[in-house]
């Protein structure tokens, strides 16, 4: 995905510990993000990236409730389905005074409700009496802000660093202050309802004395704000209720799939309110950030692939992804941005390293893919809508982008696009897999710059063919004619240039010069997403693909086990990516291999058996499936992340051959195929043009039968068999 995993690295996140021995509990709502431990505490333990985060900076480092100087037990503790509250249900342990038990373990029973709104931290603290007398009890929530940048929790070390202000203590407030070196004030504020017996700097204290049966409610608000956007936050009722409107509005529109196997609906049911969790509202529109905790920011590649796997069920979001990056397009030449006129965004951060220059990554230009896939999505936004009100409007957009391809993309005028970097502390790997040893030939020496990957070129193919669509539709002939000529011809280039007869594949790129690193990969697969790949050829890149080498029987490995570099334990060279495999499957599906697609819609299914909550990780290991068994874990990856997270809609839309021509109001079903555990699929509210249908998909023996069980509005539903 983003920042490369290598101690070469200068963004290498040091992996001292796991991530996944820590079942980490994750709450996102737009700029804020929150890493929880399973009491709901925060804690640093593990790789040290728990804590309250907002705009790229840690409000709260420490968070932790005692029971009378003691960690409660715990019962339960889940994040609920829809994202929407961390659930943690607690009791506590033996409670001695004077060598006595005062309190027999399980007498209290404390439930810990958080959730975030508005850039704010809210928790309820339940806590009842089941014992058969009157219990008194002290409770403490004991906290601390760091003021840490993201990068810094990642492991960049900083030469210089703002101050601490002196924290400011009320009677139920206190107010922990930072001034960083970019000028800003950042305040942690916390406030503690009803007013504490106690309160400090440090921790807040309640005593009680409950009845039998009785309860009481303890409320404890963290906001974090910077000093010109300080605002007094509502009432946890209140914003509880604001944070259930706003999701039940956003998923009003929701096209909604279940089916026949109850475990595959788990992981729909994840899915969705996953990939709200991760839209942040901008002023363009919605945006889905790239992944928590490390890549809790927009990314170009990451929001237009998620858009892009999404779209037949959610063209609401492509429309703001394309929204958001025309809006940043660079205009100028800036190298130590990797900035040039036309080119898509790559990344923008916020926190007090971004603002300093110390990390490039403010706004950063730095991928090569970004550009054309933004120029795919905006003819494929167009098929699936007819949009022709925000075409218009983009086109310009497009130009630009197309013009970057031709000049700056190709600086050698070889036909092909490629990338060198130019900022002097940006990424050195520009594609996808950006890891500093990702791009290397067949004896396992690194590729020199500058690098033209595969895949890209089929992202230009696709660019090329989508934007002479549009041309057509703008009734700008010529330069449809010119667009549709440029795709062929890089088309017939691209096979002369990349196939490798003796390994039956596409090279994973061109060095610097000209030489073809002959390395089985999965980006051969993403030529048959785009469709650049030889109708002749398609068979035989799956077969590798799906070969023992490749396939590790979860998925498609990033790299082939016979390869010099391949570690199934690496970020990029060996391991299994879900959106990589989603995007393999739709390829496989373009050209009629329906069954080489199911294999991999089962396998991943088949990894979410074994997963927390169900939810698909940025990537997992790449070792061979043993039986009974679940996947590796890969120790630092994002979960969720956006593109996993979406990977289910486009995986179910090779499979089920979906095409939206919402020009027409046309729905085509082709070859529609489904694996032996899904018997059923029930497809509702998917919404075409003005209209909108419910559809049921049946599996037979040989078949798979369409019912329309709703139909609203002027829609057409075609089935090619």
């Amino acid at each position: 995905m983003d920042h490369g995993q290598d101690t070469e690295d200068r963004f290498y996140i040091p992996a001292t510990s796991t991530t996944t021995d820590d079942r980490a509990c994750i709450l996102k709502h737009g700029e804020t993000f929150a890493v929880f431990d399973r009491y709901g505490d925060i804690q640093p333990v593990g790789n040290g990236s728990q804590g309250l985060y907002h705009e790229g900076t840690r409000f709260l480092s420490r968070l932790e409730l005692r029971l009378d100087d003691s960690r409660p037990m715990l019962l339960s503790s889940t994040v609920k389905e829809d994202n929407a509250l961390l659930a943690v249900d607690l009791t506590n342990p033996d409670i001695y005074l004077n060598g006595h038990i005062a309190i027999p373990r399980g007498s209290l029973h404390l439930f810990r409700a958080i959730f975030l709104w508005q850039g704010t931290c809210y928790e309820r603290l339940r806590v009842t009496n089941y014992g058969l007398g009157p219990i008194n009890v002290t409770l403490a929530f004991r906290f601390d802000a760091d003021f840490a940048d993201l990068f810094e929790v990642r492991g960049t070390k900083r030469n210089r660093k703002g101050r601490r202000l002196n924290d400011a203590v009320g009677k139920d407030l206190v107010q922990l202050g930072y001034q960083g070196l970019d000028g800003v004030t950042r305040q942690t504020r916390v406030h503690a309802g009803p007013r504490p017996h106690q309160m400090s700097s440090t921790q807040t204290i309640y005593e009680a004395r409950l009845q039998p049966k009785e309860e009481a409610s303890f409320f404890l608000t963290v906001s974090c704000e910077c000093a010109d956007r300080a605002t007094a936050p509502p009432s946890y009722d209140q914003a509880f209720f604001q944070a259930e409107q706003a999701l039940q509005s956003a998923r009003a529109r929701d096209c909604v799939i279940d089916t026949s196997n109850e475990q595959f609906n788990d992981w729909l049911n994840r899915s969705q309110p996953d990939l709200h969790m991760m839209i942040t509202e901008t002023p363009t529109g919605p945006y889905p950030y790239a992944g928590v905790p490390w890549f809790s920011a927009p990314f170009g590649r990451d929001g237009l692939i998620t858009a892009l796997e999404s779209l037949w069920i959610n063209p609401d979001l492509a429309r703001g992804v394309l929204a958001y990056l025309a809006s940043g397009q660079a205009t100028e030449v800036v190298s130590e941005q990797d900035a040039e006129p036309g080119k898509i965004l790559h990344e923008v951060r916020k926190g007090e390293m971004a603002a300093l220059g110390e990390i490039p990554f403010g706004r950063y230009y730095g991928s090569v893919d970004a550009t054309p896939l933004f120029v795919m999505l905006a003819g494929a936004y167009y098929e699936r809508t007819g949009d022709r009100g925000f075409l218009e409007t983009l086109w310009p957009h497009l130009e630009l982008a197309l013009a970057w391809i031709d000049t700056y993309g190709d600086p050698d005028g070889d036909g092909f696009v490629e990338y060198a970097r130019h900022s002097s502390n940006g990424l050195l790997h520009q594609g996808w897999k950006d890891s500093h040893d990702a791009v290397f030939h067949a004896d396992g020496s690194l590729a020199g710059g500058p690098i033209a990957l595969c895949e890209v070129q089929g992202y230009v193919y696709a660019a090329k063919s989508g934007a002479a669509a549009l041309a057509q539709a703008l009734e700008r002939t010529e330069r449809a004619d010119e667009l549709f000529r440029q795709a062929a011809t890089l088309r017939e280039r691209f096979e002369e240039a990349f196939w490798c007869e003796e390994i039956a594949t596409y090279a994973l790129a061109l060095d610097g010069g000209k030489r073809a690193c002959q390395v089985r990969t999965s980006n051969a697969g993403h030529c048959l997403w785009t469709g650049i790949a030889a109708p002749e050829r398609a068979r035989r890149v799956a077969e590798t693909l799906l070969g023992k080498d490749s396939f590790s029987g979860w998925g498609v490995r990033t790299v082939g086990a016979e390869e010099a570099r391949y570690n199934p334990m690496s970020y990029h060279n060996g391991s299994v990516w879900p959106h990589d495999n989603a995007v393999i499957a739709m390829g496989l599906a373009r050209y009629g291999l329906k069954n080489e697609a199911l294999r991999i819609l089962a396998g991943l299914f088949d990894a979410t058996l074994f997963l927390d909550l169900h939810r698909l990780p940025e990537l997992f290991c790449g070792f061979t499936r043993r039986p009974g068994e679940g996947p590796g874990l890969y120790p630092v990856a994002c979960s969720p992340q956006a593109w996993s997270v979406a990977s289910v809609y486009l995986l179910l839309q090779a499979c089920l051959g979906i095409q939206i021509d919402g020009r027409e109001g046309r729905i085509t079903l082709s070859n529609p195929s489904l694996p032996e555990f899904l018997q059923e699929v029930r497809i509702r509210n998917l919404r075409v043009k003005d209209g909108s249908v419910d559809l049921l998909l049946q599996r037979h023996p040989q078949d798979v039968s369409i019912s329309v069980l709703r139909k609203e509005g002027r829609v057409t539903l075609v089935a090619r068999k």
